[in-house]
């Protein structure tokens, strides 16, 4: 509509110059008739270049893949991971390397290297390979004097580092023997530990020590707090047309990527869809009781901002077994406040995110399709794929 007005208005300008310089009654009508000829001629120039170039910027917006950002840790990003991964979309991992529990705060305290664990499991959610490769990697050594306990995929990213000189090389290096889909990058280069102050007023320093703690979390922070965010994780960030944030131990997989400078000061200015992806359980010794929305109120009291704009909460009940289950453990259904929710201003999806098997899943399906929606995603859709657990669990480092 917008052209044939412009193309309607430039030729009758067209014509009146025309007119004007052909009635040639008046010296000064001819000039003028000249002047509205060359205007109309300008104009429609004009009008024709812009609507090239938008023409032309449409075409290579659609061209590009919609690009998505997942900040996490733990087993809950892997499972995000896995699931965006079955779309055209352009994919960035920023992962937390504050672990220092199991097979990879040894290799962190032997190595000196950051921890792989959760580095491992976002390469192999993304990676194209053979069943039995995946395997692999994820396999874990029963005994062996030093290597029971000990992650495959951990060993060999130990390897790669020793290799290549640096952990960021091991990972693009891993990233191409994997044919990975997508990026994934360490939230900082420096060796951090989180640190967290309980309400008692004690501290507890290192992250698989503060569940067991038994008591509540006041709040948490890292150590050194004077560190860098990787240039690429910040650029990625800043560039996303959606970014997406959890499931996964609040504490201890959420907030270290949260807390490391200038990542939420990306966030805040990028112009990506904000999405919060809530646990669907509650987690001893870290979120005892908690709700959607004080899962929010936490973040947003830890990072000084309200970074959201959406949350995506399960709506579906569990079957009583598997309530059994958890509660035999102290872990509950997290409940879904909705109306807490609007009160701190998040667009609420509540619906049935939930797979359960064993254990009370996230569908990486489900939360995947519903994440590409939100950003207007019209790509093709893949075929169903096999829903993985997300509990806020540390089992696989």
């Amino acid at each position: 509509m917008k052209r044939l007005w412009l193309l309607a208005w430039t030729m009758g300008v067209f014509g009146c110059g025309i007119m004007a310089g052909t009635l040639g009654l008046h010296r000064w009508q001819g000039i003028l008739g000249t002047v509205v000829l060359a205007v109309a001629f300008i104009m429609l120039a004009l009008g024709w270049w812009r609507q090239m170039m938008e023409e032309r910027r449409k075409v290579k917006h659609l061209q590009r893949r919609p690009r998505i950002a997942a900040l996490g840790g733990g087993t809950g990003l892997s499972v995000v991971l896995r699931g965006l991964k079955e779309f055209q979309v352009d994919l960035t991992a920023v992962v937390t390397v504050a672990d220092d529990g199991g097979s990879s705060g040894r290799l962190r305290t032997d190595l000196a290297m950051p921890p792989p664990g959760d580095i491992r499991n976002c390469l192999v959610a993304l990676a194209d390979t053979e069943p039995l490769l995946e395997r692999l990697l994820q396999f874990r050594f029963p005994t062996g004097q030093g290597l029971a306990g000990h992650s495959f995929g951990n060993l060999f990213l130990a390897a790669m580092t020793h290799i290549m000189g640096d952990f960021e090389t091991a990972i693009r290096e891993t990233s191409r023997v994997l044919a990975v889909r997508g990026r994934v990058l360490p939230a900082v280069r420096e060796d951090v530990r989180l640190r967290a102050y309980l309400e008692d007023g004690s501290i507890v320093d290192g992250e698989s020590n503060i569940p067991n703690a038994g008591k509540q979390i006041d709040r948490v922070e890292l150590v050194p707090n004077k560190i860098t965010a990787l240039p690429e994780a910040l650029e990625a960030i800043r560039n996303a047309d959606a970014i997406v944030i959890g499931p996964g131990s609040l504490y201890t997989s959420v907030l270290p990527n949260l807390l490391v400078p200038g990542i939420v000061e990306a966030i805040v200015n990028s112009q990506a869809k904000k999405v919060y992806v809530c646990n669907v359980m509650t987690q001893p010794g870290e979120t005892d009781s908690f709700s959607a929305s004080k899962h929010v109120e936490v973040i947003y009291k830890h990072v000084g901002h309200r970074i959201f704009d959406y949350i995506l909460v399960n709506a579906s009940s569990l079957p009583i077994e598997a309530l059994e289950k958890y509660q035999s453990q102290s872990s509950y259904p997290v409940m879904a406040d909705i109306e807490a929710l609007h009160r701190l201003g998040l667009r609420v999806i509540a619906r049935d995110f939930v797979h359960y098997a064993t254990y009370a899943r996230h569908d990486s399906r489900l939360i995947a399709e519903q994440i590409v929606s939100l950003i207007g995603y019209d790509g093709p859709h893949p075929t169903p794929v096999q829903p993985e657990m997300a509990v806020g669990s540390r089992a696989t480092r």
